[in-house]
């Protein structure tokens, strides 16, 4: 059975699809508009390499594997709870504080940091800043045994400068962020 799609609705290819039961499932997402595509890309290059030079001239790493992956939920899905800087922020400096307190317990290595970033979903859920990247920091700190203070203040700043190019990007690309602050 065919239907015409409703005046402003997505087209046909992401409407739903039948599967063999005989009931739908959701189609992939829309195409994005070439503008919030091109925005959202430029964004997300320019704060890496903000996050790289800023490290470069603190003599330290900034840019670690979760970060570009916290910037892609920034910039790519301004809208989703994962996205939020309350999400953003405190779900990072939660993570990394859960795989502190587990680096005090179990010491450094690849059995500790299983557990940091188990505990740090449970940890981010309690506190409401669910930010699934988050876990793989509480990870790199139950490996790595990273200075504490340093690498809190480090993560803190790199946090705070995705969140205001997620700021940049929803201007440049018509896009509302954030949802919500706290």
């Amino acid at each position: 059975m065919t239907t015409t799609p409703a005046p402003g609705s997505f087209p046909p290819t992401t409407a739903a699809a039948p599967n063999p039961a005989g009931t739908t499932r959701p189609g992939p997402p829309p195409r994005p508009r070439p503008r919030v595509l091109l925005g959202s890309t430029a964004v997300g290059v320019a704060a890496l390499l903000v996050l790289v030079a800023v490290g470069t001239v603190l003599d330290r790493p900034l840019l670690v594997p979760p970060l570009a992956a916290s910037m892609a939920l920034v910039a790519g899905a301004p809208d989703l709870p994962l996205s939020q800087p309350r999400s953003v922020v405190g779900g990072q400096l939660l993570s990394a504080l859960t795989g502190f307190a587990v680096l005090a317990v179990a010491g450094p290595g690849p059995w500790g940091a299983a557990v940091a970033g188990g505990l740090a979903l449970g940890v981010m859920t309690l506190a409401r800043t669910p930010h699934s990247p988050a876990a793989a920091t509480a990870v790199i700190v139950a490996l790595q045994s990273p200075p504490f203070w340093s690498f809190l203040g480090l993560l803190a700043l790199a946090s705070l400068l995705l969140v205001a190019a997620g700021l940049g990007s929803a201007r440049a690309t018509g896009r509302t962020y954030p949802t919500y602050w706290l």
